[in-house]
């Protein structure tokens, strides 16, 4: 349906809406986006992951909490280690998209314009896996 023939009927729920908030409220955190790009493709355990994103596992820690309450990511433990994943690829999508939204506010070609033929399919793919 096009955008300017939608009536209110065909909109989201007020409840949905107001999750779909509370969304892009967690994700609005640059650590957490972080996160989520770390686990985009595999899972990762806190010191792991506080490694790859430059910040103290007590902090990541935290952000992790957050996620999980949000049902971003979940866990595995095994032994005495945890280790992350992301609950489905939405959380991935939206930040890859966001990401790629913010190259092109940066100004010239951004970079997911700039891949070869192949690279750009990657990271399509990847955006609609």
């Amino acid at each position: 349906m096009h955008a300017d023939t939608q009536t209110p009927d065909d909109l989201p729920g007020g409840e949905l809406v107001d999750l779909a908030v509370e969304i892009f409220s967690m994700l609005a955190d640059a650590t957490r986006v972080r996160v989520v790009l770390a686990l985009a493709d595999r899972e990762l355990s806190v010191s792991d992951l506080a490694a790859t994103v430059g910040k103290s596992p007590a902090a990541v820690s935290q952000h992790l909490a957050k996620l999980r309450l949000a049902r971003i990511v979940s866990t595995r433990q095994d032994g005495t280690r945890v280790f992350y994943r992301l609950v489905d690829e939405h959380a991935r999508k939206l930040v890859t998209e966001a990401i790629f939204q913010a190259e092109h506010a940066v100004g010239g070609t951004p970079r997911h314009h700039q891949a070869a033929p192949a690279d750009a399919r990657a990271l399509t793919d990847r955006a609609d896996a």
